[in-house]
């Protein structure tokens, strides 16, 4: 009923690993059922005949210190209904691993590299984790997991995806510190649960993402001079807020503006000044 793929990838400029799962299928919120992930523990989807229990089954083994191949053994060899299951995870490292059933619905099947597991079932062909696995090997390093993981997901969408058609879909990404102001580990946690092109509105959803729950980096930061803090007060005061912090926690950029106001984000800057949509 699903195609998915689990991966682990590492920023080339600060060394920093994240883990995550992109999904899409033609049920009802499919976010609610296949993926999971932990941030220095690993990540996983269960689709087919889904095992829920194999998302916190999957996680305590990896924590435990299994590998990816260890823990898809572990997970099948205990369950009677391991011919109807699809499984994939990635562990800490990025060893990969999947399991596709054999009574599992055609097409079924995946593909595994390092650091990443690609699978579905109810598929097209062989085609859908084909162009799913070309368009996360060709996309750059350097970009988010997050747009990489969409990339495959599109490319899968593109070659076919689920056979019966479109419903949902859902990405999660983890990283260390990555979630709202620091508070865990939660970089991108989106679900379209019920649309008709639910891959490009999950698109739709990450680009708002970056905006809103996505700190600034050093690149996008533009140092508040005396002049410009004239201007954003000006701006606030004539939008109806008592200052700009005030505008700021009112049109939730709190992630995009400094604490003490030394630096804005030049898209919020852009809004400021009319140049952009909100």
């Amino acid at each position: 009923m699903t195609f998915s793929i689990v991966a682990r990838s590492v920023d080339p400029a600060t060394g920093e690993p994240s883990w995550g799962v992109a999904v899409a299928s033609k049920f009802l919120a499919v976010g609610a059922v296949v993926p999971a992930a932990v941030a220095g523990v690993g990540a996983i989807a269960t689709q087919a005949e889904a095992n829920v229990a194999y998302k916190g089954l999957a996680l305590s083994h990896l924590d435990d210190g299994a590998t990816a191949s260890v823990a898809v053994e572990r997970l099948v060899e205990e369950d009677e209904g391991r011919d109807h299951r699809q499984v994939g995870i990635v562990d800490v490292e990025g060893g990969a691993a999947s399991h596709t059933g054999a009574s599992c619905l055609e097409w079924a099947g995946s593909l595994t590299g390092d650091g990443y597991a690609i699978q579905g079932n109810i598929l097209t062909g062989s085609e859908v984790v084909e162009a799913m696995e070309a368009a996360f090997l060709a996309a750059d390093p350097a970009e988010p997991l997050a747009r990489r993981l969409l990339a495959a997901l599109a490319a899968g969408d593109a070659a076919g995806g689920d056979r019966r058609g479109r419903q949902s879909a859902a990405l999660i990404v983890v990283r260390e510190g990555a979630g709202y102001g620091g508070g865990d580990d939660v970089a991108v946690d989106l679900r379209v649960d019920d649309h008709g092109d639910p891959v490009a509105e999950l698109g739709r959803l990450l680009d708002l993402n970056d905006l809103y729950l996505t700190a600034s980096t050093e690149a996008e930061r533009v140092p508040v001079t005396p002049e410009l803090e004239a201007e954003l007060d000006a701006f606030a005061k004539a939008s109806g807020a008592a200052d700009f912090h005030a505008w700021v926690g009112t049109e939730n950029y709190e992630m995009r503006v400094a604490p003490d106001l030394s630096w804005v984000d030049r898209r919020v800057l852009a809004i400021v000044r009319g140049e952009a949509a909100r």
